[in-house]
């Protein structure tokens, strides 16, 4: 029993911790419509534009294999839908490509005219975290809610961080408590 109630608490720490840690996202390219031929030129360009896209993100292109495909290519290679830089290629879907490094990073499907269309994809990699686009973070919010509008007041990343650090406290204190 007592085992229980030193290990329980640490396990319940060790998942808040984890959870914590977790920054990474999923980003499925193009949304509900997919890597598929866009409506217009501009398409995934627009899709992509008010996401963040952070070093450890993944992009997720769905699509079935033999209708279209995914080259990583150079910016010369993506501005004129050319093939001479390819870095990766892609026949399987839904393909998975994780971004590991920042920087620019440019893909197109090379199936046909489908580059020439609009199915190409150019993202920007920034080493933060990275951000869906959709509404604003909760900790944001919840920060901006209770930092005191004076000049001196703490930015959002160290009201956030701070946030999270109460937020895991008291978690740990709460199951304490409570065993």
């Amino acid at each position: 029993m007592v085992v229980i109630r030193i290990a329980l608490p640490l396990v319940v720490l060790m998942c808040c911790v984890l959870l914590q840690s977790t920054s990474a996202l999923i980003h499925v390219v193009g949304g509900t419509d997919g890597w598929e031929i866009p409506p217009n030129v501009t398409f995934f360009a627009n899709w992509a534009k008010p996401r963040t896209f952070g070093v450890g993100d993944k992009l997720v292109f769905p699509y079935r294999m033999g209708a279209h495909n995914v080259l990583q290519v150079s910016k010369a290679d993506y501005d004129n839908c050319g093939h001479d830089n390819v870095i990766n290629m892609f026949y399987k879907g839904p393909t998975v490509v994780q971004l590991n490094a920042t920087g620019d990073y440019y893909f197109y499907s090379s199936v046909g005219t489908h580059c020439e269309l609009g199915q190409k994809l150019h993202v920007h990699v920034v080493p933060g975290k990275g951000y869906s686009g959709r509404g604003r973070h909760f900790l944001e919010v919840f920060s901006h809610a209770l930092t005191p509008s004076s000049p001196h007041a703490p930015n959002s990343a160290s009201s956030a961080t701070y946030i999270s650090f109460l937020g895991l406290l008291s978690s740990f204190l709460l199951v304490v408590l409570l065993i």
